[in-house]
């Protein structure tokens, strides 16, 4: 991936620490469709980066670009901005979910966790969204209390919900 040859206008850029390509590498080996790309050295001395050192670093997260930047302290992921990541069954929740709150991560409520790197991650199953629409409402409303009770989201116990079990 190089971002000077994609015919993508919009990427997101996220602020690391100084730990850019560790991100990307974490975020590479967990997600599938995905990968690092090429990393840029600072051309100068600025006030987070001395000149050589890795300045960013482009990768893609399930088929999507970002561009890392070792930008330097003082500005936190918070979770006014988090990625939504859709599964498909209570493994691939299950297997997300304690990749991302590993080593340094950690659990946050409703299907929220937070990477190691501090950055916000919502691990949602479709079965939780499919009960937050579903036709009859109170079934949605069981399905959404029993969410609210969860920290990573049990599909069965959600389903159960919905079905009034």
């Amino acid at each position: 991936m190089s971002l000077t040859a994609t015919d993508d206008r919009l990427v997101t850029c996220l602020w690391f620490d100084g730990r850019a390509r560790e991100a990307a590498e974490f975020y590479a080996a967990t997600f599938p469709d995905s990968r690092v790309g090429r990393i840029t050295k600072a051309p100068i001395d600025n006030p987070s980066t001395p000149a050589g050192a890795e300045l960013t670093v482009e990768f893609t997260v399930l088929g999507r670009q970002f561009v890392g930047l070792n930008g330097g302290p003082g500005y936190p992921f918070t979770q006014a901005i988090s990625f939504q990541v859709m599964t498909d069954s209570q493994a691939e929740t299950d297997r997300l979910w304690d990749a991302l709150t590993a080593n340094g991560g950690a659990e946050i409520a409703c299907g929220w966790c937070r990477d190691r790197f501090g950055l916000p991650w919502q691990i949602t199953p479709r079965a939780l969204m499919a009960a937050f629409t579903n036709p009859d409402r109170a079934a949605a409303a069981r399905g959404m209390a029993a969410m609210m009770d969860m920290v990573k989201i049990d599909i069965a116990a959600i389903e159960a919900a919905v079905r009034g079990d």
